[in-house]
């Protein structure tokens, strides 16, 4: 029983750690694209 709950506590350590790196990619991503069009309308 311990070993399971091992396990399942790993499981969830994984997922959140997973899904953290994907949102803050995104959000990198996002926070690029508003500074190329920062630049853009600089330019004009």
């Amino acid at each position: 029983m311990k070993r399971y709950a091992v396990l399942m506590l790993l499981a969830l350590f994984s997922l959140a750690t997973l899904s953290g790196c994907n949102t803050v990619k995104g959000v990198g991503k996002d926070v690029q694209k508003v500074g190329e069009k920062v630049e853009e309308s600089s330019g004009k």
